[in-house]
């Protein structure tokens, strides 16, 4: 299991579009991923439980990962966050 930090940038942060797009990624993990704001954990493969978190622009969240593929997960999500997903709306 790792995990890491990251800090979203997204001027929307991770609502709506950019959450789909987040989603869609964690997707292609065969590992078990979650995002954690705060106290709450969430499913990253769930749209409703990355929107339940309410993730706006300059929010710390912590990617979670376990599994087979976890380290390509962890940078794949953590790439998608801090540069690739900009400002998709």
């Amino acid at each position: 299991m790792i995990s890491r930090s990251v800090t979203i940038r997204n001027s929307v942060g991770l609502h709506a579009r950019p959450a789909t797009f987040f989603v869609q990624k964690a997707n292609c993990y065969k590992c078990s991923i979650w995002v954690e704001k705060e106290d709450c954990r969430v499913n990253a493969k769930s749209l409703l439980g990355v929107l339940s978190l309410g993730i706006s622009k300059d929010t710390e969240i912590t990617l979670i990962a376990d599994g087979t593929d976890e380290n390509l997960a962890v940078e794949g999500l953590a790439s998608l966050v801090e540069g690739e997903l900009g400002d998709v709306r």
